[in-house]
């Protein structure tokens, strides 16, 4: 075997960046769930008086900075031996409530990979692992992963965008919101538009559960309800408006759900339907937010799709084209894509 040496050491620095990256998914978690992003944000701080504030051990608190400010999550300076973050590490690392907030998808990434056994067997025998099948904390990380997105967009960007929504929806509409999962969605869109009434639905009842604490806290019993049930079956109707975020992908029968929804829609309805952002062709995905998606969904979405009836494992990098397809097949005459950013594209479909 000629080895180039040049191509080889090009290749190990991937490798290098790959496992340091690896290794800092349970570093981001671990610095979340102690504080001490949120300790750092007061100011520089030298590792002892980091631990004292986080109630935490020194010498773990150094080891930890030592790492995060090799891979650029903090800031060192030599001279006084104290570590912080900027204004932009801090927006990240800290605001689950803001736009973007890193540790939710760490959270989602440590928890998916403890499947690891399972996703080797399915592998192995074709066969799948169901959302339900895994820990906990992908449940909490995809909550956390993706509700940002979803309340920075959602009722600015995506909804204006869909055809006459958002005038129903400010007057008092229907809404089913499919594969709700831990209800992030549902609640954004219940507090947005108070005339409304909502409905989640989601064939994982422990996240069907924990929905309904978030609509309860919020304060929205009565006009939010949530039902354990698949995309093939959710109940109700007619709906003026169903969405399904970044759901559809994993399903084992999408079309089945696609026509469920058509059939569940009032004449004039529209089905809004949040994906990831990806190309229609595998050369068109191979960047860095195609190999995320494609990632987790060789441990999430595609083991889920295969653990359904149905015959589809579209993958969480399905493009545009096959879901326009679905649609089509589902009995859907108008198609468009209404918006789209670096993570999510926005269709609607309407009869």
């Amino acid at each position: 075997m000629a080895v180039d040496q040049d191509k080889l050491m090009e290749f190990l620095l991937k490798f290098v960046g790959d496992l340091g990256g690896a290794m800092a998914a349970g570093n981001v978690v671990v610095g979340e769930r102690l504080g001490l992003y949120r300790a750092l944000t007061d100011g520089p701080l030298r590792p002892e008086a980091l631990a004292e504030r986080t109630g935490t051990h020194p010498r773990y608190a150094e080891e930890w900075l030592r790492g995060q400010a090799a891979g650029g999550y903090v800031e060192y300076d030599v001279a006084s031996g104290t570590y912080w973050l900027t204004e932009e590490q801090a927006f990240a690392l800290t605001d689950p409530d803001g736009a973007v907030f890193v540790p939710g998808a760490f959270q989602l990434a440590v928890g998916a990979l403890r499947a690891q056994e399972q996703i080797i067997e399915a592998f192995r025998t074709g066969g799948g692992v169901g959302w339900h099948e895994h820990d906990p904390e992908v449940f909490t990380g995809c909550e956390r992963f993706f509700r940002p997105g979803y309340a920075a967009n959602l009722v600015t960007t995506w909804i204006p965008a869909l055809t006459g929504v958002e005038d129903k929806l400010r007057a008092g509409a229907r809404v089913a919101d499919v594969g709700c999962g831990h209800g992030a969605s549902t609640v954004l869109m219940a507090r947005a538009y108070p005339e409304s009434t909502f409905t989640g639905s989601d064939y994982h009842a422990e996240s069907v559960k924990q929905a309904e604490v978030r609509a309860a806290e919020a304060g929205l019993d009565g006009r939010v309800a949530f039902e354990a049930a698949s995309a093939q079956t959710f109940g109700g109707g007619p709906y003026d408006l169903v969405t399904s975020f970044d759901c559809l992908h994993d399903m084992g029968d999408p079309l089945g759900a696609a026509r469920h929804i058509r059939e569940s829609l009032a004449p004039d309805g529209t089905w809004m339907v949040v994906e990831p952002a990806a190309g229609d062709s595998v050369a068109a995905n191979l960047n860095p937010i195609g190999r995320v998606y494609y990632s987790f969904s060789t441990f999430l979405c595609v083991p889920n799709a295969m653990s359904q009836a149905g015959g589809y494992a579209l993958g969480a990098q399905a493009g545009e084209a096959p879901i326009r397809r679905l649609a089509s097949d589902a009995g859907f005459t108008r198609f468009r894509k209404v918006a789209e950013n670096p993570f999510n594209m926005v269709y609607e479909a309407r009869p």
